[in-house]
C-alpha cells in the first residue's frame, strides 16, 4: 500500500517520481502540477493540462513538505510561486472529481443512494463499493458491510454525498462494479491521503460516546 492510502499493486500505467519522498509509483496515486505562465504552481487533477508535469504523492503530509521545503522549484527547475492555499485547494478538488465520478455513475445507473436501497444492492451482491459519510452515525454504518472482494469509501462528508446524488445529505451509497467504479475508487484514495487524519479523528469522536449525523 501507497501513500494516501493507494495500492501500489496495480502495475498497468506510467510511473513518476514523487519530489517530497523520492518514491516512483503509478501516475493515479499521484497530483500532478504544472507551472502557469505567471510561474504559478497549479493543481493538475485531471492531468490534462499542457506543461512538464511535477508530481507529489497524493498524501498531505508529502504535500506540505514540497511546499515547506521549496521542493517545486526544484521539480521545475526554476523559479515559482506557491499559493498559500495549495493544500486545501487541492483536497478542494479532489473532492469535487469524486463527488462529479459518482454523480455519473448514478447518471449510468450504477449507483444508489439510501439505506434500504444500499442494503438491497448489497443482499444481491451487486455492489462492488460500499460508500457512508464521514459524519454519519457511526451505529447506522455499522449495519453495512462493505462488499466481499469490494472497496470501501468512508471520508466524504453528508453534503459532499448529497452532492453527489443530487440530494441535502447522503449517510450512505454504493457502487456496482463496472463504468466508472475504478475511476472513482482511484481519485477517493488520491482524496483519502488528504484527509486521513480527519477520518482518524471522528471515528475517535464515535468511539468517545460522539453523535454522528443520524439517519434521514
Amino acid at each position: 500500500m501507497g501513500r494516501g492510502g493507494v495500492s501500489k499493486d496495480r502495475s498497468d500505467g506510467p510511473e513518476r517520481k514523487c519530489i517530497a519522498t523520492g518514491e516512483v509509483q503509478p501516475k493515479h496515486g499521484l497530483i500532478r502540477f504544472v507551472v502557469a505562465p505567471d510561474a504559478q504552481i497549479v493543481p493538475d487533477i485531471a492531468g490534462k493540462l499542457p506543461g512538464r508535469g511535477i508530481y507529489v504523492a497524493a498524501d498531505r503530509a508529502a504535500l506540505d513538505k514540497a511546499v515547506q521545503k521549496k521542493l517545486f522549484a526544484r521539480g521545475a527547475k526554476q523559479p515559482v510561486q506557491v499559493p498559500d492555499d495549495l493544500v486545501a485547494e487541492v483536497e478542494r478538488q479532489l473532492a469535487r472529481r469524486v463527488i462529479d465520478l459518482i454523480a455519473l455513475s448514478r447518471k449510468g445507473g450504477r449507483a444508489v443512494a439510501g439505506y434500504e436501497k444500499v442494503k438491497n444492492m448489497l443482499q444481491m451482491e451487486e455492489a462492488q463499493v460500499l460508500i457512508q459519510a464521514v459524519d454519519g452515525s457511526g451505529r447506522g454504518k455499522s449495519k453495512l458491510s462493505t462488499p466481499h472482494f469490494g472497496t470501501y469509501i468512508g471520508w466524504l462528508t453528508a453534503d459532499e454525498l448529497g452532492l453527489a446524488f443530487g440530494r441535502q445529505t447522503v449517510i450512505h451509497g454504493a457502487l456496482a462494479s463496472g463504468g466508472l467504479t475504478q475511476r472513482v475508487v482511484e481519485e477517493a484514495n488520491r482524496l483519502r491521503g488528504f484527509r486521513e487524519s480527519a477520518v482518524a479523528g471522528a471515528t475517535g469522536r464515535e468511539k468517545d460516546g460522539g453523535k454522528g449525523r443520524r439517519e434521514g
